[in-house]
């Protein structure tokens, strides 16, 4: 890889809002797991269903996502990667603690660096799964991931960070805030060697629309469908959907916050939400935030994301640069949904993406 020496110097911000997220929601765990939520030292197993378990970070690791487990009579399927080599090796070995069945498949809900750059760590006889358009970005095909804003835009702080938290840690006497900085430190350091190492990694085995899978259980099967809804977050986000448990596992195409919009097709994200909301189903486990319940919080989103496409396609017209329409835009209409929003602004990647989309169009 010619620039892999350069990422040395990358980490994923700390300050990433959905970095450590940890699940309240508890539910009854499969028989053949101990009862309730499982925790080991990076990973929470928080069980939604028999053998069905949304996995979260502890902190002990950079893992900036969420992943999914679900446990056959024979094997596992697990959804999602994490952000990095080391972080991927401590989901193996954190899986190990709930079931010592071999891993059989590993899915990618869409291409992005913090679900999808553990791939490699995966044994090789482990079949990887995500949609034609994921395949192509992490093969190549489409350029070099490790190159392109998204990855560089949530790495590039971090190696300051560190020498801020060094700081801090040279004129901080109280032993409690000593290990507390000590350990943000150990774990930020271990990313940033590990993200020297990332080869994307593809899946080899890709769909258009959809496939099925159907998992030996016992007393009978399982079926875990994988779809393509349309493109939103990405132009090749995946949704797991278990429809006996009326479960639906979402990545980052629905989270019950406002989510990153700098590779997405803000335009075409609410019929793909909209078709997310045909499905039937309880829980939505989300690839970062709480499990959500219901399909309220789908709505909310799609109002957003239609007002911002024409909140922001106004400015345009009107002559602002892209810069100017992030710092004047008004979406403080959503702000009871969304508290975030506190005055005018949105994230300029979103407004960046939505002038090139419309420039395309």
């Amino acid at each position: 890889m010619n620039n892999k020496k350069s990422f040395k110097h990358l980490a994923v911000a700390i300050t990433m809002a959905v970095s450590v997220v940890t699940l309240v929601s508890l539910s009854t765990a499969q028989d053949s797991a101990p009862a309730g939520v499982i925790e080991t030292r990076s990973h929470v197993f928080t069980p939604v269903a028999d053998g069905v378990y949304h996995v979260t970070g502890t902190g002990a690791v950079n893992v900036t996502s969420h992943a999914m487990l679900i446990e056959g009579e024979h094997d596992l399927l697990v959804v999602d990667s994490h952000v990095s080599p080391n972080a991927g090796m401590a989901l193996i070995d954190a899986i190990k603690s709930v079931s010592n069945k071999p891993v059989r498949y590993l899915v990618n809900t869409h291409y992005h660096f913090d679900h999808a750059h553990g791939n490699q760590v995966f044994p090789q006889d482990v079949e990887i799964i995500g949609h034609r358009y994921t395949r192509d970005k992490l093969s190549g095909a489409l350029g070099n991931v490790l190159e392109e804003s998204t990855f560089i835009s949530f790495t590039e702080g971090v190696p300051a960070q560190i020498e801020q938290m060094q700081r801090q840690l040279a004129t901080t006497e109280n032993t409690e805030e000593r290990a507390e900085l000590q350990g943000r430190i150990a774990v930020q350091q271990a990313h940033l060697n590990s993200l020297a190492g990332i080869e994307p990694t593809p899946p080899n085995i890709t769909i258009e629309e959809s496939m099925s899978i159907f998992q030996s259980v016992r007393g009978g099967g399982r079926e875990i469908q994988i779809v393509h809804l349309g493109r939103g977050h990405t132009g090749g986000d995946v949704v797991v959907f278990l429809p006996a448990e009326k479960i639906i596992y979402t990545g980052d195409l629905m989270v019950p916050f406002l989510p990153y919009m700098g590779d997405a097709h803000v335009d075409e994200w609410p019929d793909t939400l909209e078709a997310l909301k045909s499905f039937d189903f309880d829980t939505l486990l989300p690839g970062h935030g709480p499990i959500v319940e219901g399909k309220e919080r789908i709505d909310m989103l799609q109002a957003y994301l239609r007002d911002l496409w024409s909140n922001t396609q106004a400015l345009k017209q009107r002559g602002r640069s892209v810069e100017q329409a992030a710092r004047e835009i008004d979406m403080t209409a959503h702000s009871s949904h969304y508290p975030q929003i506190r005055g005018p602004g949105a994230d300029v990647r979103a407004i960046r993406r939505i002038y090139q989309l419309l420039d395309e169009a």
